[in-house]
């Protein structure tokens, strides 16, 4: 096959949506008797889901690519001063090692994964588009679907400028396969402006079309849920004062409350709480159970040792010494966010929420586990079909107490030190802590951002915001990493990627 003609398939690998009833392209001509959008609200519903079920992607290793499996973790986590890589030192030292590291280069496997995983959600999302454009819906009902789909986008477009900057702006689907392969569209690398111009675009349109939270069905994405990733992208953007306000409208709407148990949150009674904002949904449906592939597997305890007992994963994303001497005495989310192997040298073993015993630091093979991962393996506590690799473990990505925290940073930017004050303790309060007294602005700011690493720990966000405030280079250089400032900040651009355009995509600097 020539070369050329692979670019098509890479952009666009799964052209029908995953684990949806009907199995016809959105490309393909409507059947005889057999629904579409155009016809049958339930196939257009389905539609949706199925960008939906995009989000689920986790294959790391496999051609439909990652969106939130290892690889996401690693890019995430691990390479954030907040995890070390785990595992043992060789165990998958040329995928996760350098992205921990920083030794990574363009071939990694990982990288591209994310490219492809992300990039087949977003197909999937334009597919959804097309077909719902046309649709003769109603306009309400039509707006609220194309709403979830392009806040879907919007996500993914949001991930992808962080990852890798300029990125390839996509948002139709290509006639033909000539199509793909000519149009300097899918070959050439849009600005970073023009990205988050798509990404602003899609988020609004969102806002606009759907309704509040207590009037959809749980789970699925709300007005709040758009308002609130909108307030995250302005506040990368630096526009404090529209980020500030679509906050107020998100905590001021109702639907929203923190929970009063930190450690709650990451277990399955805590799946979409009065805190939740956006979470991958993960659970049993029809006797199958849908989960993100290995991720909670990926970040289990794993034996090591002498061993003797049934680990629960292959022990990587480790929370780091620097994470653990981040937290203030008396942090009630230290312990809801780390589990701690005994190494006192008595074999007490560490005791889960779940009465599941770890042993001793003997017969383990790393000392520290990510908490918020964990998934019981015990029936009573949590559902588990038996299938290891996809445990139903909802991912958090947006939740109220990241709103209070950007209200706080962009409240404290446009000079109301004393609101974002308030809504600081808010958090401190929960997690057992005293109040911060008045602060100056900058000495506030540095209280903020301290405080987004330990409520929002291990949750996919510490990287991106040390580099969006410019603290990356100091702080992954104190935990020993080998970053190199004005390279790192960015993944490279796949090779593979660039090999199948011909060389029209660019790659970033330094790699």
């Amino acid at each position: 096959m020539n070369i050329r003609h692979k670019y098509f398939i890479l952009f666009f690998l799964s052209i029908g949506l995953l684990n949806i009833a009907c199995k016809e392209s959105f490309l393909d001509l409507p059947i005889e008797s057999k629904p579409t959008s155009d016809s049958d609200a339930n196939f257009a519903e389905n539609l949706v889901v199925g960008v939906y079920n995009s989000l689920l992607l986790g294959e790391a290793f496999g051609a439909e690519g990652d969106a939130h499996g290892l690889g996401f973790v690693s890019a995430t986590n691990i390479i954030s001063d907040d995890a070390d890589k785990g595992s043992t030192a060789s165990d998958q030292a040329a995928t996760v090692g350098q992205l921990d590291q920083f030794t990574v280069t363009s071939s990694n496997v990982f990288v591209q994964s994310l490219w492809s995983g992300h990039y087949n959600g977003i197909a999937k999302a334009n597919q959804a588009l097309q077909a719902l454009e046309k649709s003769k819906l109603v306009d309400a009902q039509k707006n609220k679907l194309m709403g979830e789909v392009r806040f879907i986008r919007a996500y993914y477009y949001f991930n992808l400028v962080r990852f890798f900057g300029a990125v390839p702006k996509i948002t139709s689907v290509p006639a033909d396969a000539n199509e793909a392969n000519t149009n300097p569209v899918y070959q050439t690398r849009a600005s970073i402006e023009d990205i988050y111009g798509i990404i602003i675009e899609d988020l609004t349109f969102a806002s606009n079309s759907l309704p509040l939270r207590l009037l959809t069905q749980t789970g699925r994405i709300s007005k709040g849920t758009a308002q609130a990733l909108l307030a995250k992208v302005y506040l990368y953007q630096k526009n404090y004062l529209k980020s500030a306000d679509l906050c107020k409208a998100v905590i001021e709407s109702g639907q929203y409350a923190l929970i009063n148990d930190y450690s709650q949150i990451w277990r399955e009674k805590g799946n979409n709480s009065s805190e939740s904002i956006f979470e991958i949904q993960t659970g049993i449906f029809n006797n199958t159970d849908y989960g993100v592939n290995s991720y909670s597997m990926f970040q289990g305890p794993r034996v090591g040792g002498k061993g003797g007992w049934t680990d629960l994963g292959w022990g990587f994303c480790n929370p780091s010494e620097s994470l653990v001497n981040a937290y203030e005495p008396n942090d009630l989310r230290k312990e809801a966010t780390i589990i701690f192997i005994d190494n006192s040298g008595k074999h007490k073993g560490t005791i889960l929420f779940d009465g599941f015993r770890v042993p001793s630091a003997d017969s383990v093979e790393n000392l520290r586990y990510n908490y918020k991962a964990y998934h019981s393996e015990n029936s009573q506590m949590e559902s588990w079909l038996g299938n290891r690799d996809r445990k139903q473990k909802n991912i958090h990505i947006l939740r109220l107490a990241d709103v209070y925290l950007i209200y706080a940073e962009s409240l404290n930017e446009n000079g109301n030190t004393s609101l974002a004050l308030t809504y600081l303790n808010k958090i401190r309060k929960r997690a057992g802590l005293n109040e911060k007294p008045e602060l100056s602005k900058e000495l506030l700011r540095e209280a903020i951002w301290n405080e987004r690493r330990i409520e929002l720990a291990m949750e996919h966000d510490r990287f991106f915001d040390l580099v969006r405030t410019g603290r990356a280079a100091k702080a992954m250089q104190k935990a020993g990493k080998k970053f190199i400032e004005g390279t790192h900040e960015l993944l490279p651009i796949p090779q593979l990627q660039i090999a199948l355009s011909g060389g029209k995509l660019t790659q970033n600097k330094g790699y």
